[in-house]
């Protein structure tokens, strides 16, 4: 007779071991590349500047190109990753990514920058719902949140190598240097990540005609037990994961969790891709020299690192009430950027703050959105909200090109960028009762699945139940 596996029970009784932390590694690796596309053009912009003679709202459409890309990514590879699995939407944005940012090593006007950053956008935008996923779906509940907090912490770190590159080489070498470096990065990481990184168990169990490939990994995860090959593996039915997974995502318990959550994605993105596109020009504009605008970048950064570290420590216990305290912390920080007249001295401290606040509020939403979708359409549910997150995105980065070009002071720039985290806060204060009451405690977990209570899905032998 063959034995029945529970799912869940499976992953939340692993004791924390090698195969996680490899998981952990390389999907921080991923996050660490995607995190160097987002930045690489905005410390690009200022060379570019000087040698083509450009006014700095003329890179509006190149800065916020990627996010279009994102936009239509996000939902789009979300969707490969819950059709054809985690692994193959993981691949497939990385390879978009190098291969588009290498060929505007050649590049020779804006506008075919704008095209090619439009492709790497799309790729961004497949790794991120699909990383969260397949971390949240191998972590034992217990870990859950901090490591997916603590993989999300690549996209900070590398978000904050084009800084350094821009100070160290770019002087040397020229602007292609940037996209030299960001298009191998990924290419490498992705033939990484073809030999090592697995493919989600519970996706395996829904989709019952990869046994042998479910019960190789499972055995990888689970050393400390003997799996037979004819094993039943069983998880939560939940909702139908077909379509767009807008029903199951507004389904029962998630109707005002996912709008407010959208929000909370929209707000922190607007102000973190206005600070990482602007932050730059806006320096030099004011009298920085491109390194010391290259480290304030820099320092934006390693404070998000430290905000995410902080995020993963607390998330586990208080939820989304950290989110909003990081939230409210970033508000006033950033319109201080603006009052100090980005006065290198005050500027670094107050980059880190500001990063530390809007980064970290953002590895919340990251981490709540992987946690609280289920296994069926949680890479939707991700992308969807990464998706909507896009146009916050795009506003931050169209809205700071249209004031930069009205020539408004410095002090008013940086007040516009601290306004969507006073909204953010509040989103995130009213999320916080909202997912206690749903379930039952400050924990973030995956929604139970009320709309088909005790029903699963099994896996046995290769074959789905019926």
């Amino acid at each position: 007779m063959s034995r029945t596996i529970l799912v869940d029970d499976f992953i939340d009784e692993q004791k924390l071991g090698w195969f996680n932390l490899r998981l952990l590694a390389f999907s921080f690796l991923a996050m660490f590349a995607d995190g160097y596309e987002i930045n690489a053009l905005s410390l690009a912009a200022p060379e570019l500047r000087s040698l083509w003679h450009l006014a700095p709202a003329a890179f509006t459409p190149a800065l916020t190109a990627s996010s279009f890309g994102i936009l239509l990514g996000a939902p789009l590879l979300g969707y490969v990753g819950d059709r054809n699995g985690r692994k193959s939407a993981i691949l497939i944005g990385s390879l978009i990514c190098g291969a588009s940012t290498l060929c505007i090593v050649w590049a020779q006007s804006l506008t075919q920058i704008i095209a090619l950053r439009f492709v790497t956008g799309i790729g961004i935008g497949g790794l991120m719902p699909n990383t969260i996923a397949l971390n949240a779906e191998f972590s034992p509940r217990r870990w859950r949140a901090t490591l997916v907090v603590l993989m999300f912490a690549g996209i900070t770190l590398g978000g904050g190598v084009p800084g350094l590159v821009a100070r160290w080489l770019v002087p040397r070498h020229g602007w292609t240097i940037l996209f030299l470096v960001g298009g191998l990065v990924p290419l490498t990481v992705a033939a990484c990540l073809w030999f090592v990184l697995p493919e989600s168990i519970k996706f395996l169990a829904l989709h019952g005609q990869r046994q042998s490939e479910l019960i190789r990994i499972a055995r990888q995860v689970r050393p400390d037990l003997a799996i037979d090959e004819d094993s039943r593996w069983l998880v939560p039915r939940a909702f139908a994961a077909s379509g767009t997974g807008l029903p199951q995502i507004f389904g029962p318990g998630l109707r005002w969790i996912t709008p407010l959550l959208w929000a909370c994605f929209a707000t922190a993105l607007m102000t973190n891709y206005f600070l990482n596109s602007w932050l730059p020009l806006l320096g030099t504009a004011s009298g920085l020299t491109g390194p010391e605008a290259g480290t304030a970048a820099s320092f934006y950064s390693i404070g998000g690192a430290i905000g995410g570290v902080f995020m993963s420590v607390l998330i586990d216990r208080f939820g989304f009430l950290v989110v909003a305290a990081l939230f409210a912390l970033a508000a006033p920080m950033i319109a201080a950027i603006g009052f100090t007249g980005m006065a290198y001295s005050t500027l670094l401290p107050l980059a880190a703050v500001s990063g530390l606040g809007v980064l970290g509020a953002q590895f919340g939403n990251n981490a709540a959105a992987g946690l609280l979708y289920p296994t069926p359409f949680r890479s939707k549910g991700v992308g969807w909200a990464l998706g909507f997150g896009r146009f916050g995105s795009i506003l931050g980065q169209s809205l700071g090109g249209v004031l930069i070009a009205l020539h408004l002071p410095v002090r008013t720039l940086f007040l516009a960028a601290a306004a969507p985290m006073i909204v953010g806060a509040s989103a995130a204060a009213v999320l916080v009762p909202l997912c206690y009451r749903r379930l039952g405690s400050l924990t973030l977990h995956e929604v139970p699945q009320s709309a088909a209570p005790g029903a699963v899905a099994a896996v046995a032998s290769g074959q789905a139940a019926p």
